[in-house]
C-alpha cells in the first residue's frame, strides 16, 4: 500500500467522480482507476457503489476513508513537526554537557545565541563525563560541551574556551597568601582528586604527568563541587578550573608557576551522526565567536 494510493482514494471520495478526480491530481484516467483497484484488491473488498456516472463510498468505503484521513493528517503533522525541529531559524538544538558547565557557559552561550535568533529551542541534558557520553552514541544529544579528553576518532571537536587551572586553597590554609605556587610545593598536602566519571579527571591527570609531579589523594569526590566543597572544609587542597560554580567563600584560588595548565572546553559530536540545519548553524556559530569572552 503506497501513500499516493490513499491520497487517490480520498481525493476520488470526496470528488464522486473518476474523471473529476483524475484532472484534480492530474493524471490519467486509466491510472487513477488502475490505483484504485489496486487498493481494493490489498484490502479484499471494494470501496466504492457506482452510481451512474458518479462513485460513492460503500460501508467498506467509509470506515477505511476515516482511518485513512486520520493517517494523512498524522503524517502531515509529522512532516510539520520535522521541519520545525530541523529549520535553522526555529528548530530545536539538542546538546549534552558537564554538570559544572551549567553554572556559567552554558546559559551564557545559549542566551548570546538566541539574541540573534529568538525562535530557536534547546534541548539540554546535563550529567557527567558518562552519561553525557552515552546520550550522544544513543542518539539522544546532536552535541555534546565537555573536555577536550573526551574526543575518540569518531568525533569531531571546536574548541570554546581555555580556563586557567589554579591551585585551590582554603582562606585559612599556610598557602593562602601566596600569588602564586609551584605544584612540586603541594608534595605532602592532603590532596582532594576526581573520581573517572568527572570530564576534568583525564585533563588533570595529563597535565600532572607532563610534569613528572605525582600527588597521593587523600579524598576522591564525584564532581568538582564537591571538591571545592572539601577544601573549603580544609580536608584538603587540589586544582581547579575557576569557573563561576566553584567559586565558594572560604576558597584562595593562586596562579600555577609551571606553564600549560589550562582546562580546554568545546563542542564534540559525531562524524557519521545527521545534524539538522539548526544544529549546524550553531556549529557555525560557535566557530565564530570560540576563545571569545561570554558577555556577562
Amino acid at each position: 500500500m503506497e501513500l499516493t494510493q490513499l491520497e487517490y482514494f480520498l481525493t476520488v471520495a470526496r470528488l464522486e467522480h473518476m474523471t473529476s478526480a483524475s484532472k484534480a491530481l492530474r493524471i490519467t484516467q486509466p491510472a487513477l482507476s488502475h490505483a484504485i483497484s489496486k487498493l481494493e484488491s490489498e484490502l479484499g473488498v471494494p470501496l466504492f457503489e457506482r452510481k451512474g456516472r458518479n462513485v460513492q463510498l460503500n460501508r467498506y468505503g467509509v470506515m477505511f476513508s476515516s482511518w485513512v484521513e486520520e493517517a494523512l493528517r498524522n503524517i502531515g503533522n509529522g512532516v510539520r513537526e520535522i521541519g520545525e525541529w530541523s529549520n535553522a531559524e526555529s528548530g530545536i538544538i539538542h546538546i549534552s554537557y558537564l554538570n559544572i558547565l551549567g553554572v556559567d557557559l552554558i546559559p551564557s552561550l545559549i542566551r548570546d545565541y538566541q539574541a540573534d535568533h529568538p525562535k530557536v529551542r534547546f534541548d539540554l541534558y546535563q550529567g557527567n563525563h558518562g552519561d553525557i557520553d552515552e546520550a550522544l552514541e544513543n542518539g539522544t544529544s546532536d552535541m555534546l560541551i565537555t573536555s577536550r579528553e573526551t574526543t575518540t576518532e569518531d568525533n569531531e571537536w571546536m574548541m570554546i574556551r581555555r580556563m586557567p587551572i589554579y591551585i585551590v586553597v582554603s582562606s585559612s590554609h599556610r598557602f593562602a597568601s601566596r600569588t602564586s605556587l609551584s605544584l612540586f610545593e603541594l608534595s605532602g598536602e592532603p590532596f582532594v582528586g576526581l573520581k573517572t566519571n568527572c570530564g576534568l579527571k583525564n585533563t588533570i591527570t595529563s597535565l600532572f604527568q607532563n610534569t613528572n609531579f605525582e600527588l597521593a589523594s587523600t579524598y576522591y569526590a564525584e564532581d568538582l563541587i564537591t571538591v571545592a566543597g572539601f577544601i573549603k572544609a580544609g580536608l584538603g587542597v587540589s586544582v581547579l578550573p575557576q569557573t563561576l560554580g566553584l567559586m565558594l567563600d572560604g576558597l584562595v584560588w593562586i596562579p600555577i608557576e609551571e606553564e600549560g595548565w589550562e582546562w580546554e572546553v568545546g563542542i564534540k559530536w559525531r562524524r557519521s551522526h545527521y545534524l539538522s540545519p539548526a544544529s549546524r548553524r550553531f556549529l557555525d556559530y560557535i566557530q565564530q565567536t570560540a576563545l571569545e569572552p561570554v558577555r556577562g
